[in-house]
């Protein structure tokens, strides 16, 4: 069984948010699919997604973000704000 390495517990979500790649770009449509304090696990259907990128959660709150894995359509992100 593999260890967790999260430091904060995750939660479950189904919600709409939008990924924003950089200043002055149009936001994009993504699926949240679970969250914690740390970071976020989102579904993204963008051939690049860069180092670095802004979510804007259904909760309206704006979070800059840092790719930390991706497979296929499925991507992790942590909270660097």
């Amino acid at each position: 069984m593999l260890a967790n390495r999260r430091k904060s517990e995750r939660r479950l979500c189904n919600s709409l948010a939008k990924i924003q790649f950089g200043t002055g770009m149009l936001p994009r449509d993504c699926k949240v699919t679970d969250i914690s304090d740390g970071g976020v696990k989102v579904i993204a259907e963008y051939v690049q997604i860069p180092p670095e990128f802004t979510i804007i959660l259904s909760t309206g709150r704006p979070r800059q973000c840092r790719l930390a894995w991706r497979i296929g359509c499925e991507l992790g992100a942590e909270f660097i704000d």
